[in-house]
């Protein structure tokens, strides 16, 4: 009987995780969702979004040290991994 509780307790909280991811997920895609409807709002108001000056990325990638200035970039900003590597690879 012990043994199959343990399973039963696994199977929770496997379908807990499972659970939670999937409403990440979803987040997720909603906050890219908004995050695109608001680009298309600034860029028909045309508002633009002056980059960070950022001495110690730009000297990176001077040093063709690209993922030393995505992770530069990060610890700067607080970007994420995916934003980071778009704006240091608009900024090359």
């Amino acid at each position: 009987m012990e043994i199959t509780g343990l399973f039963v307790l696994a199977a929770l909280v496997i379908a807990g995780f499972a659970g939670l991811e999937s409403k990440l997920g979803r987040t997720d895609r909603r906050i890219a969702h908004v995050e695109r409807r608001l680009d298309l709002i600034l860029d028909h108001l045309g508002v633009r979004e002056d980059p960070p000056h950022l001495p110690q990325v730009t000297a990176f990638l001077r040093d063709g040290k690209k993922i030393q200035a995505i992770k530069a970039y990060r610890e700067a900003t607080g970007a994420g991994l995916k934003e980071a590597k778009d704006a240091v690879e608009r900024m090359n």
